[in-house]
């Protein structure tokens, strides 16, 4: 599959996704809302390494193609559910989040980046390269950014066994606890891809999933222009960004978000970390 028929196929995907809302909604997807991260409310610590199962019926999320399918066939058929993660639309608040790092290699400009304009972001970490870069992580910690689960090896999760899925996902919780400092609340499916599995077991192990609703398509390596326009183009209250600090050469994402950064916070964004809503 050439390039142009990847991200036609993706195109279509996101294009799908886009009109699933809820129950009762009209060509347009319901977007609800939670607080910032400095009004979230935790529930009691039950120990450093217990947290009662979410149930995973009670979690939807719309489905969108991330990361670039993985060779040899093509993203299986998503699961259709409605959006979770909250984001507030007032005062042109928007999130970024980072997949598949930390990189040694452009993981710490992007902090560096974050730090100069005072920006937290969402870090969808691999447990296999936090493993082997727990400073990373620990200097996330300090700096107020969330870590999230994206798998250890960044398999399409849709075709492995139960006990393979939940392995990946667990193992990494526990060098994300080890390394930041807590496990973490929010979970990405690699590929974009879940099943009923993934959101079960994600669910089970506290988690809840997290999507996106402007891809950079950074991966692909555009140009840092390409990328810059993309993400300005798709500004909005309550966008989600989604970019790649690992994974491959990332130096156009580097250089794209001290581009766009600058100038999304001149146009009256800001930019925050979504906390759990608990009832």
């Amino acid at each position: 599959m050439d390039m142009d028929q990847l991200l036609t196929r993706r195109r279509a995907l996101i294009a799908g996704a886009a009109v699933v809302g809820a129950p009762g909604a009209k060509g347009k997807a319901r977007v609800r809302t939670a607080a910032p991260a400095g009004n979230a409310v935790r529930p009691p610590a039950a120990g450093p390494r217990v947290r009662a199962a979410l149930k995973a019926s009670a979690y939807r999320l719309l489905p969108m193609s991330g990361d670039g399918p993985p060779r040899g066939g093509p993203l299986p058929p998503p699961v259709r559910r409605e959006p979770l993660l909250h984001v507030s639309g007032r005062g042109r608040t928007m999130v970024l989040t980072f997949d598949d790092g930390p990189d040694p290699r452009y993981t710490p400009t992007i902090l560096k980046t974050l730090r100069t304009y005072d920006v937290r972001a969402m870090f969808f970490v691999c447990g296999k390269m936090a493993a082997a870069n727990k400073n990373l992580l620990a200097e996330m910690a300090d700096d107020g950014h969330i870590v999230g689960n994206h798998t250890w090896t960044h398999p399409l999760l849709t075709q492995l066994r139960r006990p393979q899925i939940r392995s990946e996902i667990e193992r990494t919780c526990d060098v994300i606890e080890d390394a930041y400092g807590e496990r973490p609340l929010w979970f990405r499916a690699p590929y974009g891809a879940w099943n009923r599995a993934t959101f079960q077991i994600g669910a089970d192990l506290g988690m809840e999933p997290v999507g996106w609703t402007v891809d950079s398509l950074d991966w692909t390596t555009p140009g840092t222009g390409t990328i810059v326009h993309r993400v300005e183009h798709g500004a909005a209250p309550g966008v989600i960004v989604l970019s790649h600090d690992a994974g491959g050469d990332r130096s156009q994402t580097v250089r794209a978000l001290r581009d766009y950064l600058p100038q999304l916070l001149h146009r009256g964004y800001h930019f925050t970390v979504p906390r759990r809503r608990y009832s």
